[in-house]
């Protein structure tokens, strides 16, 4: 067997997957939780995390070297909070004209 096959079983792939179905199913059912301005901010939160996963085990960056590793998470996190300012901004601004 090659070590790509050792580093990403069935099983874990299967386990990421499921993880991402229940990811799918917090998202659809946080979009009829009554939130304010932080439904937006919930969906991506949910989504950040559910991307975190494709990457790190889809895309094999779990056994990647460690600086990579902290480049994808430090510009995960900066979209995100790009998003969340942005989004909010965008919502904040709305009734003003």
């Amino acid at each position: 067997m090659s070590d790509h096959s050792k580093s990403s079983p069935l099983k874990t792939y299967f386990a990421v997957w499921a993880a991402l179905l229940v990811g799918t199913f917090l998202t659809y059912k946080a979009a009829y939780v009554e939130l304010g301005v932080f439904n937006a901010a919930v969906a991506l939160i949910i989504a950040t995390a559910k991307a975190l996963l494709v990457a790190l085990f889809f895309m094999h960056l779990k056994g990647a070297s460690e600086k990579l590793l902290k480049l994808v998470v430090i510009s995960t996190i900066f979209f995100l909070f790009l998003l969340l300012i942005l989004s909010m901004a965008d919502y904040g601004t709305r009734n003003l004209m």
